[in-house]
């Protein structure tokens, strides 16, 4: 999982302020100290809203599930083709630190 991560990571690059903490046996991460993302199992899933995770769901991608009784709608895997678009997946990675923001500001 780490040469994922090193790979995530490198492809947010053009992001200031990234970074990664290890937890629950995958790593969270962080832009401009929002939480918004999640590494598990060499998988990378990003914060939504009810707008954004349409697009997800538009590539047939699943919310996070952790294990066979939990399932987080809010946050859904990172398409393929996605990650390996850096311009692409750096504007999913604002776009997904927003949706964090919208409710911390509700707040």
């Amino acid at each position: 999982m780490d040469s994922f991560k090193e790979f995530i990571l490198d492809q947010l690059s053009g992001l200031n302020a990234v970074r990664c903490k290890k937890m629950f046996g995958g790593y969270g991460i962080y832009y401009q100290e929002l939480f918004f993302a999640i590494i598990s199992d060499d998988r990378l899933y990003f914060k939504t809203d009810s707008i954004f995770a349409k697009e997800f769901k538009n590539y047939g991608m699943e919310p996070f599930q952790p294990n066979p009784k939990q399932k987080l709608k809010n946050y859904y895997e990172v398409p393929e083709e996605i990650i390996e678009d850096k311009e692409i997946l750096i504007q999913w990675a604002r776009r997904s630190s927003e949706c964090n923001n919208a409710k911390t500001k509700k707040k």
